[in-house]
């Protein structure tokens, strides 16, 4: 019996912002709080200023971004900016997704979430890939 993928539909924008909750739901208590001021934003791709400032030539490079200071640079002495912003890009993860094909789409939406939120807590993609080496 075949499968009939006809009626399925892709996972949308709000639909990958409830797996990000999840996972922030799903962090030890201690993170939480922290976690929780920290804003929540899915696109599709990531905007073109984005990738130019970034340097990064293919939207489909980019999954997930930190926009702030992070908790260990932040001082009394900053003006305001607006607010930290984890942004996840939906085209780009669901592109991974697929291309792995052995990972549930839940786990890599947090993973990509919680990447992103280790740089608000001060962390280096050097110090978070010590701790989790994702692409193994």
């Amino acid at each position: 019996m075949t499968d009939d993928w006809t009626p399925r539909l892709a996972p949308g924008l709000e639909d990958i912002a409830a797996m990000a909750r999840a996972a922030r739901a799903a962090l030890p208590e201690a993170y939480r709080p922290a976690a929780t001021e920290v804003s929540l934003r899915v696109e599709d791709f990531a905007p073109d200023s984005i990738l130019q400032e970034m340097s990064i030539h293919d939207a489909f490079g980019l999954t997930g971004l930190y926009d702030g200071i992070p908790l260990t640079e932040k001082s009394v002495m900053d003006q305001p900016h607006g607010p930290d912003t984890i942004w996840l890009f939906r085209r780009p993860i669901l592109d991974e997704w697929a291309d792995r094909g052995n990972v549930a789409l839940g786990a890599l939406v947090a993973h990509v979430y919680v990447h992103e939120l280790a740089h608000h807590f001060g962390w280096s993609d050097a110090e978070i890939a010590a701790i989790d080496p994702w692409w193994e």
